[in-house]
């Protein structure tokens, strides 16, 4: 869709013909035309954005005593297998007691990142806030377990001495402090693990996630008030 050179000598003819081209195959292609309407009286539009981007949610609290989250425990760091798990474990386990969006437990997986990945983690910033789901967990300051599966792949690459790739299936369930229980995370999460050399431990250094469909009924069945029990320890 890319134009050639405009030597001098044709510039003004070839070159109005070029843009014309290209924003006929823009409109063609289903492109979006950025443009700034006129307001039709003469006037030019404004170039400033028509919508206001919403405060990021604070960072979460320290956790305390009473925090419900994974522990994965001892971990063998020369399995691919088990670095995956443990990774995807740690970061899809939230208390919303005290954390503000799913972020606070992705940063909790820092042990299973790598530096170039736990650089990006850090430096992201949510540009909204956590959405519906996470707004009913809290509303039963609830926290979430999650299982996770490895799922076969026909055309995934051989594992290297240095690179690994491992698809996981994670399905969470949210258990609130009142004694309600919920649909936790759900999703598929394709991960690429690196490390320096044979021997040296496995490190997640990016990840495709894509989230389940939610089962219908948005929950499962709610145990008795007062009967939930903590079942983070793993």
């Amino acid at each position: 869709m890319g134009s050639g050179v405009v030597r001098a000598g044709r510039r003004s003819a070839t070159g109005l013909l070029t843009v014309v081209a290209g924003l006929a195959l823009l409109t063609g292609c289903g492109l979006p035309d950025h443009r700034v309407a006129g307001t039709g009286q003469g006037g030019t539009g404004s170039a400033e954005p028509s919508f206001v981007a919403k405060a990021p949610p604070p960072a979460g609290r320290p956790l305390g005593p009473d925090a419900h989250v994974a522990a994965p425990g001892v971990v063998n760091d020369n399995d691919a297998d088990a670095v995956s798990k443990a990774w995807a474990e740690t970061a899809y386990s939230y208390d919303t007691v005290y954390d503000t969006s799913p972020h606070d437990a992705m940063l909790r997986a820092a042990r299973w990142l790598t530096e170039r990945r736990l650089t990006a983690e850090r430096a992201y910033h949510p540009a909204s806030g956590p959405g519906n789901e996470w707004n009913t967990w809290a509303g039963h300051r609830a926290w979430t377990t999650v299982t996770v599966s490895g799922e076969l792949e026909d055309d995934a690459p051989r594992d290297s001495e240095t690179i690994a790739y491992r698809s996981l299936v994670v399905a969470g369930t949210a258990h609130g402090r009142d004694g309600w229980s919920g649909v936790g995370p759900r999703l598929n999460a394709y991960v690429k693990l690196v490390r320096s050399s044979a021997g040296r431990p496995w490190r997640v250094d990016d990840a495709t996630v894509v989230d389940a469909v939610t089962p219908p009924s948005g929950s499962v069945p709610s145990a008795s008030a007062g009967s939930s029990s903590d079942t983070s320890a793993r």
